[in-house]
């Protein structure tokens, strides 16, 4: 369909004024169309004209009086602005239809919206929500995808923005290809910024936006799941290595910590004594709700994590637990750490997440179903990410059965 524009005038001679003064002449209204491939729209100009000085063909006044000079200012000045807003909206989203002229002319909000509008639309629903029970840290994915899209849609289509009409299975792959490839990110990151636009699509679908799910189809390349824990021998060597320093030995107790009680680092951030809850039996657990998801978790605290607890009473300001330091802080020192220590990987915070699901629970037969729930997570299948089987847990269960097992079953010794 072509994208050519046309504007005309012309009088709307159905709906007859009063007439004027000597009663002789009448006044029509002046009606705007506008032209753009096979979509028309008309819109009113809330001028008028008296029909003698109206020139059909150039749908303009006629002479050189004050009345016909002022007229046809104002009707260039509305076909100014038609072109104008015509120009802007082909310019963002690559096609155009008399409608959405008329409505930005108009100053009604189009019904078809484009995808970084949308997406503009969830990062400050999402900013609004940050402390309450979004993170800062997604919200900076958040930024990081809109500016990929952002880049993507100029650079591919030539345009600022996209129709959600055009979100399709082509436009995923061609994002998914861009990302890997031009942006040179790994297969892990590139799922992630395609996870956001995903979500993007359901928000449109559910609004009634586009008619169809576009990711119907579309097969992402997989990356390879690597362990993100800590086996049991390089967390014993964490624990029992000695430090040259108490800043060192602080964060290890703190990555301690949370490798016993599954707690992230934002969460230990904002933890208070509040959350800290004292049973009737005497055992001690943490109550609070994730700040990244607002889902409630719930973990009984182990020896080691209440001796960390005392070991720091009172060194945090108000009612906090502990006294956090940056993130880029504790990166930095846990590569010492894991330097004096041995221990080869890199070892992030998040680690401690992974270490508490795989090592501290599941290998000692906790069930996964209850990892997840004192992980905060709300499907069991992100649980499962954490909790990596390993030898040592194979061998227990099977032994275990080995157990149940014995004397069920007899099975006949041929001669």
């Amino acid at each position: 369909m072509s994208n050519e524009l046309k504007v005309s005038f012309y009088l709307k001679r159905e709906s007859r004024l009063e007439k004027n003064s000597t009663g002789e002449s009448v006044a029509y209204l002046i009606t705007g169309k506008i032209i753009i491939g096979n979509s028309i729209a008309q819109f009113a100009t809330k001028l008028k004209v008296e029909e003698r000085l109206w020139h059909v063909k150039s749908g303009r006044a006629t002479g050189k009086s004050r009345v016909a000079v002022e007229l046809n200012r104002e009707i260039n000045k509305i076909n100014l602005l038609v072109h104008s807003h015509y120009k802007d909206i082909l310019e963002r989203t690559g096609t155009v239809t008399a409608i959405e002229v008329k409505n930005a002319f108009q100053g009604i909000a189009s019904t078809q919206k484009t995808l970084l509008v949308l997406f503009e639309e969830m990062m400050q629903e999402f900013q609004s929500r940050i402390g309450i029970d979004r993170s800062l840290s997604t919200y900076r994915g958040y930024q990081k995808v809109y500016k990929h899209l952002e880049c993507f849609i100029r650079e591919k289509y030539k345009i600022r923005d996209i129709s959600l009409t055009r979100l399709d299975l082509p436009f995923i792959e061609a994002f998914d290809f861009y990302l890997r490839v031009e942006c040179g990110l790994m297969p892990g990151s590139a799922i992630t910024d395609i996870i956001y636009l995903q979500k993007a699509a359901r928000i449109a679908l559910n609004r009634n936006l586009i008619s169809r799910p576009p990711f119907v189809g579309y097969k992402p390349e997989k990356p390879e799941i690597k362990t993100r824990s800590l086996t049991k021998e390089e967390l014993e060597r964490f624990i029992s290595t000695p430090l040259p320093s108490s800043k060192l030995c602080f964060i290890r107790d703190l990555f301690v910590f949370s490798s016993f009680t599954g707690i992230s680092y934002a969460d230990i951030k904002k933890l208070t004594w509040k959350e800290i809850i004292t049973e009737k039996d005497g055992s001690q657990w943490i109550s609070s709700s994730r700040q990244k998801t607002g889902v409630p978790f719930n973990v009984k605290l182990l020896e080691i994590p209440i001796q960390i607890i005392e070991k720091y009473r009172g060194c945090a300001k108000a009612n906090y637990v502990f006294r956090i330091p940056t993130l880029t802080t504790i990166s930095n020192a846990l590569r010492k750490i894991a330097t004096h220590c041995k221990i080869e990987k890199t070892v992030t915070y998040h680690m401690s997440r992974h270490s508490f699901a795989s090592q501290i629970c599941l290998s000692q037969g906790v069930p996964i179903e209850s990892v997840s729930r004192m992980l905060g997570h709300r499907d069991i299948r992100t649980t499962q990410r954490y909790a990596r089987v390993n030898n040592e847990k194979i061998g227990n269960d099977m032994k275990q059965l080995s157990i149940r097992l014995s004397n069920k079953f007899d099975y006949p010794v041929s001669k």
